[in-house]
């Protein structure tokens, strides 16, 4: 590849050097598999160090099928209700009421629900389309 690339210089210095399209398509592509391992070993990290974890694609569907998000994070995490509903502040029946939709709950009790679900609040509102 380098006898192929030409060099500008101006002042006894290189400033530009000129490359075959294809060359220059494959070093784009050498960089951007370069971006992929970055970003797959950050995650990778995040992982193994506990900030991020892997969400089972049960979960991921059981949410996207219209199930209660809490109550969907809440079977997962190996909560009942009362556990929960104890750990959030709330009662047992307010959390049903938030489980089966007869409540939609304020968003500091939201926010307290998804702080024992170690989930975000957008994690644990329920989305109506």
């Amino acid at each position: 590849m380098k006898e192929n690339i030409q060099l500008i210089e101006r002042d006894g210095k290189p400033e530009w050097a000129i490359l075959p399209y294809e060359d220059y398509l494959y070093l784009l592509e050498q960089a951007e598999m370069l971006e992929d391992i970055r970003d797959y070993d950050a995650a990778k990290a995040e992982l193994e160090n506990g900030e991020d974890e892997l969400i089972p694609s049960e979960v991921v569907f059981a949410i996207l099928d219209g199930e209660n998000p809490i109550k969907v994070w809440r079977e997962y995490r190996g909560l009942t209700q009362q556990q929960l509903a104890d750990a959030a502040g709330i009662s047992k029946p307010y959390l049903s009421q938030i489980e089966t939709g007869k409540r939609t709950g304020t968003t500091e009790i939201l926010s307290a629900i998804a702080k024992v679900l170690d989930v975000s609040l957008d994690e644990v509102v329920e989305r109506k389309e």
